[in-house]
């Protein structure tokens, strides 16, 4: 692997005409880019042809997410070393030269969780702690199970990229609290299928939100964001509300 020093983006793509130039824009110096798309109806795909994207389609069919079409998207790249990209990253000068001085190590291991920074009601989030992702990844060698919000397994050792001078993704996602509980609900019903056999009771109901409150306030750093801070945590612990009450809903239906 060390002797591969290019490096394909991968992009997967669904209506996605929103912030596509800049994510485009900011990732135009790497050696491939790569947008896997899902069946577009916006002008996502003439964005990826004006910008000279090598472009491949994987079937929206009833997929509610992208993670089916990663595996497909990764494998469509030229080369060894992946960086995958959402629609709505931006990464950064920084993170691009990092990256190939990573990968130019005679050590460098077999891929690496990138910090990312995120946005809550139009700001970036103030936290102690960078949001991780494993994004860059060997093609070859890794394997993105199909559900949402899944972590691609891959095979070697696997390392956090440093943190230093800028080198990070920067989220432009920055949902409407109207969007994030559609969301929510979304994401939790796919949480309660995978944790459907947790015995939860009362007590969970109120230990897991209050944990996240705590952890999202004073732990993650959310109080220096003043109110908006706030308001996250609070949504923080009403996702574990509403997923344990689902959890618990299950047992009883079933």
């Amino acid at each position: 692997m060390n002797g591969e020093q290019k490096i394909s983006v991968v992009i997967n793509t669904y209506n996605a005409e929103q912030h596509l130039s800049k994510v485009l824009e900011a990732v135009k110096d790497f050696d491939e880019i790569v947008v896997c798309d899902m069946e577009s109806t916006d002008n996502t795909v003439k964005i990826a042809k004006d910008f000279g994207c090598r472009i491949v389609i994987f079937p929206k069919a009833n997929h509610t997410c992208c993670e089916p079409a990663r595996q497909f998207a990764i494998q469509s790249a030229s080369y060894q070393w992946v960086l995958v990209v959402d629609a709505d990253e931006i990464v950064t000068p920084e993170l691009r030269s990092s990256l190939y001085q990573e990968i130019s190590r005679p050590d460098c291991p077999s891929g690496f969780f990138i910090p990312r920074k995120n946005m809550f009601m139009n700001m970036f989030v103030r936290d102690f702690h960078y949001d991780y992702q494993l994004r860059f990844i060997p093609r070859d060698a890794t394997e993105w199970p199909p559900i949402i919000h899944s972590i691609p397994k891959v095979q070697g050792r696997v390392e956090k990229l440093k943190v230093g001078n800028g080198a990070y993704l920067l989220h432009l996602m920055d949902e409407t609290m109207h969007e994030y509980i559609e969301k929510m609900n979304l994401y939790t019903d796919n949480e309660t299928e995978k944790k459907k056999q947790k015995n939860y009771g009362v007590w969970a109901l109120i230990w897991r939100p209050l944990w996240r409150f705590f952890k999202k306030y004073f732990m993650d750093g959310s109080f220096r964001m003043g109110t908006r801070g706030f308001i996250r945590a609070l949504m923080a612990a009403f996702y574990q509300f509403v997923l344990v009450a689902k959890i618990i809903e299950k047992r009883y239906r079933d």
